[in-house]
């Protein structure tokens, strides 16, 4: 019988159906960071538990560490603490760690692909709502809570419930502008940000077909934000040749033995979806968000929509978006002030990300009173865009060259939002107070538009900025 890809992961790594008719799912990979592994060692050393498979479990510092001076010990003595606490639990427990002094730190989501961790066919589990990202390699990756951290850790198995599955098919062509970030933006803003609850999202169509592995993990990235609890990408050639000698990819025969398996494990032709959504990627315009979840968006050149223009069970929170946002209904999203512009995160710090915007970049400035930042998403990201000279373009253009790190994207570490300053945000989450300030605003968007945003200290149109 056809299957798709979910069935065919989730079966392959049924362990048993539990009496509440939960499966008990095997984990091949494990992902952890400082924040939600300390409490989780704990409860195994309370409970004279091992890791029986430590070899399964990779770790890396990310959420809490400082972007502007990495030197230790840190100014912020917590997390000083929670990076030792890592390291020592690591050690303790014979866990990979990726620590500073390695040169293979960075955020989770971006340090396992480019580490060739993330491999088609895998379950993936991470404390971190973001694990999703995964996805883009033909993997189930869900993030879990801290209790189930330390069930993985001792069990390297999670109890879950089987999802249903929605085929989402963007097809067309991007028009010159239009990023995988536009992409991502627009699903959630059609299907709502509860629209995926119960649903692996199940990426394809010609637009995915041609997207390189980056792009499509900044779109399963975001699935979480629509209410999925991971979203994916069938392997394809353009899978195999990003994972093709990195370091802890198969080599030599076992190589070829993987590529066999991963190719089986895509979504056969035929096969069953709980439900099909198609999208035209020809009317797919530069999004940004206007309110207070990643499903309040709207493409550059529209206006703020009316709360009583909305579904019934959104004008409440559209109305209380707009107080927060200090904006107003039937307005121009573009010509909005901006304080501060990152470009960052888990969505959107990849090479890829930082290239695109440094072509445009030479020859423009950051507005004045504008703070902008730029956070490559590990050490290894920056190296090599600090070898072709990145970092050079964007500080000629005003740019701060930051360290690796989650940095602006959550409140966990110095780079934080100050009063009710307005943000260009590439991250994932433009909740209140998710970037520090409790009267702090977020919008967001794609790299090339945080970088236009920049330079006329107002959101506007990278294609008008840039002539894209």
């Amino acid at each position: 019988m056809a299957q798709n890809l979910f069935d065919k992961v989730w079966d392959s790594h049924t362990v048993k159906t539990l009496s509440d008719k939960r499966t008990q799912l095997f984990i091949g990979m494990h992902l952890i960071h400082e924040v939600t592994s300390p409490q989780a060692f704990g409860m195994l050393r309370n409970l004279g538990l091992t890791v029986p498979y430590p070899q399964r479990t990779f770790a890396t510092v990310d959420h809490v560490v400082p972007t502007e001076n990495q030197v230790e010990p840190f100014a912020d003595g917590l997390a000083a603490e929670m990076l030792e606490a890592l390291r020592k639990n690591c050690e303790e427990f014979g866990v990979t760690f990726f620590d500073l002094p390695s040169g293979k730190q960075g955020i989770v989501h971006v340090v396992g692909p480019e580490q060739g961790l993330t491999h088609p066919g895998m379950t993936i589990a991470c404390g971190d709502s973001h694990t999703s990202t995964h996805g883009a390699f033909g993997s189930i990756a869900f993030g879990i809570g801290t209790s189930q951290v330390r069930d993985v850790l001792a069990t390297q198995t999670l109890a879950m419930s089987r999802l249903k599955v929605r085929r989402i098919n963007v097809n067309g062509k991007l028009r010159p502008g239009v990023y995988a970030k536009d992409v991502t933006l627009h699903i959630i803003r059609k299907l709502g940000v509860k629209g995926g609850l119960g649903y692996a999202y199940e990426y394809g169509g010609d637009i995915f077909d041609n997207f390189t592995m980056e792009e499509r993990m900044t779109v399963c990235n975001m699935a979480i934000e629509g209410g999925a609890r991971c979203g994916y990408v069938n392997p394809d050639d353009t899978t195999y040749e990003y994972l093709k000698g990195r370091p802890y990819s198969p080599k030599g025969k076992e190589w070829d033995e993987a590529v066999a398996r991963w190719k089986a494990i895509a979504s056969d032709p035929g096969c069953h979806y709980d439900d099909i959504v198609n999208i035209n990627g020809d009317d797919i315009a530069p999004t940004v968000t206007w309110g207070i979840n990643p499903g309040q968006a709207v493409f550059i050149d529209e206006k703020i929509p009316s709360p009583g223009d909305l579904a019934a069970e959104d004008r409440e929170t559209a109305e209380e978006a707009l107080v927060h946002m200090g904006l107003e209904a039937e307005q121009p999203i573009a010509g909005t002030d901006v304080d501060v512009a990152f470009i960052g995160s888990c969505t959107n710090s990849r090479l890829s990300d930082l290239e695109e915007v440094a072509k445009h970049l030479p020859g423009h400035k950051v507005a004045e009173g504008v703070k902008a930042i730029v956070v490559p998403g590990s050490q290894v990201v920056s190296a090599i865009a600090e070898e072709k000279g990145l970092d050079k373009i964007y500080k000629d253009a005003g740019f701060e060259w930051r360290d690796a790190g989650c940095s602006m994207c959550l409140a966990m570490n110095p780079d934080k939002l100050i009063g009710d300053q307005l943000c260009a945000s590439s991250s994932n989450r433009n909740f209140k107070g998710r970037q520090g300030s409790p009267t702090g605003r977020t919008i967001l968007m794609s790299p090339l538009m945080v970088a236009a945003a920049a330079i006329k200290g107002e959101v506007a149109d990278a294609r008008e900025v840039f002539g894209v």
